[in-house]
């Protein structure tokens, strides 16, 4: 089994808000991963627009439909709409994307940092997804690695889980990373056997992510932004883009 690697595009819509204006135009920028290899793309618009805009969610759905690959929006099912955000579910209807990532961040959080508490959230969280799905898109929902009711995910309606690879990267960084990749491990083969395909994301990176897939059974995908696009500043985004397919590519050979 393959996996499909993701870029997720919101630190060039960052770059671009620093300074006002359409450059980096992250149209021109998801096109160039594209043509470099990538499977597919992410955005994670927020509520205060910090970075991806309503208009960018609108016009990468154009390309990835265009190009018949993967778009992929991450976001609060539980935000609502305000003033230039129409809210998740109504950017998946305008947008029509092949997934949507369901996160429990909250407004003025800086990044993910983890997953849904399904105790507290599950029954919530069940019509959502359903409304979700009945757009058309297939539903991930965001998880902590060694969470014990990760199979809940499937009972509330959801396709896959996007496991939060943050603790794994901390502890590679650290040198010791045989109990976080235990801990993947098992917890991927929970959801699955919960009958839930399992994607991965946050802080991966070209050092670790070999590691990650060589040791995780059947990732399906893998998200990708803020390292590749901190690499690519040195080596390009078309060569760090193929960097990446050859280390997932490598992984669906071993």
């Amino acid at each position: 089994m393959s996996t499909a690697l993701s870029v997720n595009l919101n630190k060039i819509a960052v770059l671009r808000n620093s300074r006002g204006g359409d450059e980096p135009d992250v149209v021109r920028a998801g096109t160039a991963c594209l043509d470099a290899g990538a499977h597919g793309l992410t955005v994670h618009p927020r509520p205060d627009a910090r970075h991806i805009r309503e208009d960018d969610v609108l016009a990468l759905a154009t390309l990835c439909h265009a190009r018949g690959v993967e778009f992929n929006i991450e976001g609060n099912p539980f935000a609502p709409p305000r003033p230039g955000y129409p809210g998740l579910l109504a950017l998946c209807e305008a947008a029509r994307p092949a997934q949507v990532t369901l996160v429990p961040d909250g407004d003025g959080q800086l990044t993910s940092d983890h997953g849904f508490d399904f105790h507290r959230d599950g029954e919530a969280l069940r019509p959502l997804i359903a409304a979700f799905k009945a757009t058309g898109c297939r539903v991930s929902v965001f998880v902590d690695v060694g969470d014990p009711r990760v199979a809940r995910a499937a009972d509330c309606g959801a396709d896959r889980v996007e496991l939060y690879t943050g603790p794994f990267a901390e502890a590679f960084a650290a040198g010791d990373a045989d109990a976080a990749l235990h801990d993947a491990a098992d917890t991927a083969r929970r959801a699955q056997a919960a009958g839930l395909a399992v994607n991965a994301g946050h802080d991966l990176n070209q050092a670790n992510l070999g590691t990650f897939l060589a040791r995780v059974p059947n990732v399906r995908e893998v998200s990708i932004g803020h390292a590749l696009i901190g690499e690519a500043l040195y080596a390009g985004l078309d060569a760090t883009v193929r960097a990446y397919r050859r280390i997932v590519d490598a992984a669906r050979d071993d």
